[in-house]
């Protein structure tokens, strides 16, 4: 069979992805604030769209307007002079002046305040508006001051040399957010050609700057640097932070046998060792922090049942003005302006139906959230049932990644607190009843509540904890499965714990 060129029609289905389901999508998986920030953007990009400050889901160019008359208050046909004076004139200068007069003779009380009190009076917020001063409360807050500006203002007291200094500098900019050399002094000697000993010298002396701590290079030398700034690195607590590793495991008794102290000396230099700051640049930490707004109110209603609702002042109102397009477009000559005014359009049109599928989708979903976690609602965590996105997905007829997507950084508001909704969907571990399955969150929730209520003499290991699990609440989990699971807790091992409150015992 000979291969030949030749043409055919074949007719087929496939999904493609169009630059407006892409944005839906993308709409999807935004946080409020994000969502925020993108519709600003369409705002000042796309002419037709204008925000809806009314809320009630009209443009000003769909409304008609009118121009309000205020009706003229009716005001009595005879004033007295000193009544009209009152009322155009604010101080007693200009009111004796009216009269012919001076203040001393109409006011004594009043001689030498009127220029007192308007030079400290303030406008009232009708005067500032009126004058078109509007305040800004971003004006008045400062900016914060960062770690890299609080060390570059002390570098002209330790380092005079032009040389030195751009060391200096370099290795400012080389420190992490704890206030740690995050590079080595070598591979700074290379970057900037100089030799391993000067980069040591100046760090030496960069070292002595505020907060006591900055250019350690670990934790060791962090808190050295710290005691010797408060004239308490002596060689027993030198010794003592050669032996970090001890006090981490709190192995009182190998501390003692190793740098040779007394019991009562050691609990003296462990306090000393609690009261530092093994982390002196979190103090100029620049990063913002940012309330968490809750997406979606779930509020018990009069029936007994759940009210879930949106959070419609964190979602954005967006019109599209017809009105204007239409007018434009007449006006519109040009072949690529009409273009222009079409993409527009269709844009706008395409965000305002977006923004509606997003609030709906996110709706549906948490009311299908609080439907499956009702006895998590009215009983608490130990009866949060697991929960996975292809259950919800399948509930509101949805795709998985809609789901996932709808349930990221997003938050709902209970009364049994504020969550994100992905903190519902947790794994299954399995019931030796076979009755029910038990969520991964209600499992460590057990575990913590069984760690905090064990006594110093028993101490539960990780073997204990799972065989408790199994006889008191029927749940088949393994020893693993509870030491995993301790440990995403930051809980120590068993042997650490029995330390840590024999410690407790003894300091008390």
């Amino acid at each position: 069979m000979a291969l030949t060129p030749r043409l055919e029609i074949r007719q087929s289905q496939s999904l493609t992805l169009t630059p407006q389901l892409m944005q839906s999508i993308k709409l999807l998986q935004l946080s409020h604030l994000e969502l925020g920030h993108f519709v600003e953007e369409e705002l000042l990009r796309n002419p037709l769209l204008e925000r809806d400050d009314t809320g009630e889901g009209t443009s000003f160019a769909d409304s008609p307007h009118e121009d309000i008359q205020t009706p003229e208050v009716p005001q009595p046909e005879t004033r007295s002079e000193l009544g009209e004076a009152g009322e155009e004139l604010q101080s007693a200068t200009r009111i004796a002046e009216a009269m012919d007069t001076e203040a001393a003779n109409l006011f004594p009380e009043q001689v030498g305040q009127d220029s007192f009190s308007a030079s400290t009076q303030l406008p009232t917020e009708r005067q500032r508006q009126s004058a078109g001063e509007v305040a800004d409360i971003e004006q008045f807050i400062p900016a914060r001051i960062t770690l890299a500006d609080h060390l570059a203002e002390q570098i002209g007291l330790l380092v005079s040399d032009p040389r030195e200094r751009l060391i200096a500098r370099n290795l400012i900019d080389n420190l992490n957010e704890t206030g740690y050399l995050a590079t080595s002094c070598k591979t700074i000697a290379e970057q900037l050609g100089a030799s391993e000993g000067d980069i040591e010298n100046v760090l030496l002396r960069l070292q002595a700057c505020d907060p006591a701590g900055v250019f350690a290079r670990d934790v060791r030398e962090c808190l050295a640097l710290q005691l010797a700034e408060k004239d308490r690195l002596d060689p027993l607590m030198a010794a003592l932070l050669d032996n970090l590793e001890l006090v981490a495991s709190h192995d009182f008794d190998a501390i003692r046998n190793a740098i040779g102290a007394s019991e009562d000396d050691l609990r003296d230099m462990l306090e000393e060792l609690r009261a530092l700051d093994p982390r002196p640049g979190r103090a100029f930490d620049g990063a913002p922090i940012q309330a968490i707004v809750a997406d979606v109110f779930v509020r018990e209603d009069a029936s007994g049942g759940w009210a879930v609702e949106l959070n419609t002042d964190i979602l954005p109102k967006v019109l599209v003005n017809r009105t204007y397009y239409a007018n434009v477009s007449k006006l519109t000559r040009d072949k690529g302006e009409k273009t222009f005014l079409v993409d527009c359009l269709q844009s706008a049109t395409w965000l305002t139906k977006s923004l509606d599928q997003r609030a709906q989708t996110i709706l549906k979903t948490a009311t299908e959230i609080v439907r499956m976690q009702d006895e998590f609602l009215v009983h608490g965590i130990s009866h949060l049932k697991p929960m996975t996105l292809k259950m919800v997905a399948d509930a509101i007829e949805m795709h998985e990644s809609t789901v996932s997507r709808v349930t990221t950084a997003k938050y709902i508001s209970t009364p049994r607190g504020l969550f994100e909704m992905k903190y519902f969907f947790t794994t299954a571990l399995g019931s030796l009843s076979g009755e029910s399955e038990h969520s991964a969150e209600t499992v460590r929730h057990q575990i913590k509540q069984m760690i905090d209520a064990e006594s110093p003499k028993a101490i539960l290991s990780d073997d204990a904890i799972a065989q408790s699990l199994r006889q008191n609440a029927g749940i088949d989990v393994a020893r693993r499965t509870v030491a995993k699971y301790r440990e995403g807790m930051h809980i120590p091992s068993s042997v650490v714990r029995r330390r840590q409150k024999k410690a407790l015992i003894a300091a008390g």
